[in-house]
């Protein structure tokens, strides 16, 4: 046979593989403005209309810089029709998460990275919007008004959110998925990534981001929904193939099959008896473990088949120290749950965000919107050496749950943000929870009295190095005295939008004397701060990298000369509608001190 034969089965064979890989993916998105060629995936008869619909809801988020009273700066302005595109700017009726850039990764609150998180999942937060048909999706646009560029993955789900009866089972299909690309330009734009085709019809899309490329905060003004309400039939003619799907980045497709099947991963039976271990037996226990420690979650589930001796390894506790099960949480369900069970015994950080939602786990599975009062008190019982508790967003958690919190007495980080934790409950666990390192209590509206936490934190507390008081709508001078006077090793304070402090109290310049290792201090839109206060930080807190002062009237950029001059390790300073800083000092300033990120905003 000639040898070309072969050469040409070879080609066939790749030619279906990059077919089989376009079916599966995704293309990648596109700019509005992109000449690539693309065709595709199917056709639909002209005979049948496509329905165009703006979200009708926001159902669920991670985060949002706006107040949970207010409308500015929040999710729910993605639901309806645009209010700002096609314009350009920062406008308070788009929707806009709460961070951006790697600033929040460079600070003292920012947690080790999990172990085991797979590369490829970089979702940082994330949105899901209903809407009023089901259809089978034909495109998705996002309405981007500033600093465009975060969405990386666009979500299709099976269940209708509408319907009276519970679906018998959920799925989450990717329509559209990228890595985190940086784009060089900050005014609006339509995204119209290429989807690609599902087989069932939704009206509950989500999407995910990721703003650490982004030079200021993603503005979203609209999500609109194409589709078709019969299911489109699949055209004779072939796509296009884009080399790029040819990567395997595509990590829920190539570990779903283990976290769908968790229970059979782990379980005994499913070991296959093999001629021996090789030479793995002859290695020290720990040396093993130390290995092993590189896989991921799904890779570890596939690794305990192989043999008893593994089978072993990947089973011992000391392997899930630290579980992240947030990548994995389209696919994790009670079945996963309950083999991981007996195995977290000695696990010290635990993230759940993301997972149990639209009915994937229940209460009796150990179950961030799944977790009830149940799921708590399971936790605080079977990790007693829990050192990292992440509940960020779990607004449906009832308030007499976090009283299980208090059980966790080693714990060193606790994130309740946007909770529903009441000021009983967290008395407790500020009382138990005496080596607490990190706290977050940013936009928790259920609190009466922040003095009486922040005294509490104050006399308890001692350890606490960074802490997280966003949005806390009744702080005063007499808490903020008591916090700096009790927490003298604070690295990090977030006092961003509190309305009742105000400047002429002294609050600001006692926190400076009180707190010299004070690296990062938001003043977010608190109009008082004032020269006094800059000074102040310049003279006493030489650590600082970070400060946002956004808003304020009263600071000139004589006082920010002597505070650059004296912190030479600062590397963010927003000064954005701080009306005496105006371009021109902008400009002065980082001639000066060009290794510092000075932000400037102006009101549209």
């Amino acid at each position: 046979m000639s040898p070309v034969f072969p050469m040409l089965t070879v080609l066939t064979m790749f030619y279906y593989i990059c077919l089989w890989r376009r079916a599966r993916t995704a293309t990648r998105g596109e700019m509005m403005n992109s000449h690539r060629p693309i065709e595709s995936n199917s056709r639909t008869s002209p005979l049948k209309a496509e329905v165009v619909q703006y979200a009708k809801e926001v159902v669920d988020f991670s985060s949002h810089y706006g107040s949970e009273n207010s409308m500015s700066y929040t999710m729910w302005n993605l639901a309806g029709v645009p209010n700002v595109f096609p314009n350009s700017g920062d406008f308070t009726q788009t929707a806009v998460f709460r961070t951006y850039g790697t600033w929040w990764d460079q600070c003292p609150s920012a947690s080790l990275p999990f172990k085991r998180t797979p590369p490829n999942f970089q979702s940082q937060d994330y949105v899901e919007l209903t809407f009023e048909h089901q259809v089978y999706p034909t495109a998705v646009h996002v309405l981007e008004t500033y600093h465009p560029g975060a969405v990386i993955r666009i979500l299709a789900c099976s269940a209708n959110p509408y319907s009276p009866s519970p679906p018998a089972e959920v799925r989450w299909e990717i329509l559209w998925s990228e890595r985190p690309t940086k784009v060089n330009a900050s005014q609006a734009r339509q995204f119209k990534p290429c989807i690609k085709q599902i087989n069932f019809p939704t009206n509950l899309i989500r999407l995910e981001v990721n703003s650490s490329l982004l030079d200021y905060y993603t503005e979203l003004d609209a999500v609109v929904l194409h589709g078709m309400k019969d299911k489109p039939v699949l055209s004779l003619k072939t796509s296009l193939v884009d080399m790029n799907d040819l990567e395997d980045d595509d990590y829920e497709e190539k570990d779903g099959c283990g976290m769908d099947n968790l229970n059979k991963k782990f379980s005994s039976t499913a070991l296959r008896e093999g001629p021996n271990n090789g030479y793995f037996d002859k290695l020290p226990y720990e040396l093993i473990q130390l290995i092993l420690n590189h896989l991921t979650l799904p890779d570890l589930c596939r690794l305990a088949q192989t043999c008893k001796l593994l089978n072993q390894h990947c089973c011992d506790p000391l392997q899930y120290l630290h579980l992240n099960l947030q990548p994995y949480w389209a696919k994790l369900n009670d079945a996963s749950l309950e083999f991981l069970q007996a195995r977290c015994t000695l696990v010290q950080w635990l993230n759940l965000s993301w997972t149990g939602n639209r009915g994937f786990i229940s209460v009796a599975g150990f179950s961030s919107h799944f977790l009830n009062e149940t799921c708590l008190e399971i936790i605080s019982e079977m990790c007693p050496n829990l050192q990292d508790l992440n509940l960020s967003s779990c607004d449906k958690l009832p308030p007499q749950a976090f009283n299980h919190v208090a059980k966790l007495c080693g714990l060193k980080r606790l994130i309740l943000y946007r909770t529903k934790v009441e000021q009983t409950a967290l008395l407790s666990i500020l009382n138990f929870c005496s080596e607490l390192q990190h706290l977050s209590l940013g936009s928790c509206v259920m609190i009466e009295d922040y003095d009486v936490i922040a005294s509490m934190i104050g006399a308890k507390c001692k350890k606490l190095r960074t802490l997280d008081l966003w949005r806390c709508k009744n702080i005063t001078e007499n808490g903020i005295a008591e916090l700096a006077a009790g927490c003298p090793l604070l690295e990090e304070l977030d006092l961003g939008w509190c309305p009742t402090l105000q400047s002429s109290t002294g609050c600001f310049a006692r926190l400076a004397r009180q707190l010299p290792n004070l690296q990062k201090l938001f003043l977010t839109a608190n109009r008082s701060v004032c020269d006094t206060d800059i000074e102040e930080l310049a003279c006493n807190c030489t650590r600082l990298r970070q400060l946002d002062i956004l808003g304020t009237r009263m600071v000139s950029p004589a006082s920010l000369r002597k505070l650059l001059e004296s912190c030479r390790d600062l590397s963010l300073l927003d000064v954005s509608f701080c009306s005496q800083i105006d371009n021109r000092a902008v400009l002065e300033l980082n001639a000066s001190f060009p290794k510092v990120f000075i932000k400037k905003s102006f009101t549209q």
